[in-house]
Formats: C-alpha cells, structure tokens, sequence
C-alpha cells in the first residue's frame, strides 16, 4: 500500500514542536517562534519564510509581538487567520500579566510586575491610551480600564470620570499610565498639566494620585521615580 504523501514541511513543523517541547524557547531562533505561531492556525502551510520576513520587516520578535494585524498582513503569505497565533499570544500573555497584579499590593518605585504589565498591554498601540489602575487603602490593586485614547490632552482627559470611576471600585488610590507610540517616553508639558490636574481633584476627593508612568519604547517614566509627585 502507498504510504500518504506528508504536506511540505510537515515533518519541519514536527521538529520544531518536538523542540519546543524538550526544550522550551531557549534553542529557538527569532524567526522560528514566530514561525511555530504562525502555523497554530496554518498547520498544513509552510511558514518558515513568511516568519523571517516578518522579522526582518519589524526588526526582531519584539517588533512582531507588537505589529498589528494590519501591518502583519502586510507581508506576503500571512494572512487574517494564520496571524491566530501571535495576536492570541498577544492577548494570553496581557491577561496572565494582568491577573498577576490584580489583588495584589503595589510597591512604588516602579514595581516590576506593574511595568511588565504596561509594557505588554500598550506597546502594541499605534495611538495614545490612557490607563487608570484602582487600588485598596493597601495598595492592592483592584482593576485597571483604558479610559480615554487618542491625543491625550488636558482637555480630552476627564478629572470628573476618572473619580466617578474610583468612587464606583471604591478605590483610595490611583495609578495613571498612558503611552507614547513616538516612543520617548519624556513627558511633555501637557502630561505635567494633565498630572497636576489629576492630583488637585484626587485631593479633593481624598484619593492618593499614586503615581503617574509614561510608557515608551523599551522605556518608562515615572512622576513618583523622579519626585514630581
């Protein structure tokens, strides 16, 4: 009896899941996790050079991690539903950092588990998003929402709905983030106005204004680091 043919690059794909799951991602080469993302949703497909294309369009894994499906589908031979793989990548790993901190206390001075959180949840927005984080009398955290977007100004930030937000967690603290898709993550005199009007209506109410991060690329700042609030 004829044996079936194997798909091309199926025994490929095998080798590199087999690898993976010996030796998890540390033999692996950029463009070979991308490549294993890649075929979750296209398991018949050869997708090896679509994956090194895409690592060289957006400069290593990073860079794709953080592409949007648009910009992902600008390379030939990716498509809406072989980029399954990285964008639910993308959402597993900014729920599972999300869940680490919810209920836990916030240490200042820029805890890490806040700034991995920040970094995976919004480096991958092409626009301004502005972040509240409700904590505890604790500092435990509660939730965090994404409350306003776009170019955020003193004037498209709303002291009033960030309080009414608070009041509704019953939160006495707060934590404020938002990125900047330039990438410096130096904050501008709007982010200074838009802190200090934050804090003038957090005392009003009696919440703490905790501190405020601006996140860049590969970089943050930090109100509460530098003493500005």
């Amino acid at each position: 009896m004829t044996k079936p043919n194997k798909h091309k690059g199926e025994g490929h794909r095998k080798r590199l899941r087999d690898k993976f799951l010996k030796t998890g991602l540390s033999a692996f080469l950029d463009y070979e996790i991308v490549e294993l993302l890649l075929t979750l949703a296209s398991p018949r497909r050869d997708c090896k050079q679509q994956a090194k294309n895409a690592i060289e369009k957006f400069k290593g894994l990073r860079g794709v991690l953080e592409a949007s499906p648009e910009e992902l589908q600008e390379i030939k031979g990716i498509g809406p539903s072989n980029i399954f793989g990285i964008k639910i990548f993308q959402e597993i790993s900014e729920k599972y950092l999300k869940e680490k901190i919810i209920g836990k206390e916030i240490i200042l001075k820029s805890s890490k588990t806040v700034i991995d959180y920040l970094y995976q949840s919004m480096l991958k927005d092409k626009k301004e998003v502005f972040k509240v984080l409700f904590l505890d009398g604790k500092n435990k955290l509660i939730e965090v929402e994404d409350l306003f977007e776009g170019s955020l100004t003193s004037s498209a930030v709303y002291p009033r709905e960030i309080m009414k937000k608070a009041i509704k967690y019953n939160a006495a603290a707060l934590i404020f983030a938002h990125n900047h898709p330039s990438g410096n993550s130096t904050p501008s005199q709007e982010d200074k106005k838009i802190t200090k009007d934050l804090i003038s209506a957090g005392n009003i109410m009696d919440i703490k204004v905790l501190d405020h991060i601006i996140v860049g690329n590969n970089s943050h700042f930090s109100f509460a680091d530098e003493g500005m609030i």
